[in-house]
């Protein structure tokens, strides 16, 4: 997976934030698995990934229906975006666990 910014950590949660509850861990899931077999081809390659794109978690997220972005004063947003944070750190411990 490319590197993670504020932005696509934002596009992720938005994304999360667009589907019932039930659904977001799955989801979440998804979206980093996604950019990182798209990373994975675009360093292969050289080229974009044909349905996932470049890599970024920003346009696996982008591929989806986003809620508006709220402030960290909604709960439930904030809820997404630890969401996503705790699913980038698991995926970051088991690649470097190999």
């Amino acid at each position: 997976m490319r590197p993670v910014l504020h932005g696509d950590v934002s596009a992720a949660a938005r994304a999360l934030l667009a589907v019932p509850q039930c659904s977001r861990r799955t989801l979440c899931i998804k979206m980093v698995t996604e950019a990182e077999l798209a990373d994975r081809h675009v360093q292969r390659t050289g080229r974009l990934h044909p349905v996932y794109g470049n890599g970024s978690l920003m346009t696996a997220a982008r591929t989806r229906v986003l809620a508006d972005e709220p402030g960290f004063d909604d709960p439930t947003y904030c809820q997404c975006f630890e969401m996503v944070l705790r699913q980038l750190i698991r995926f970051q411990t088991r690649r470097a666990l190999g």
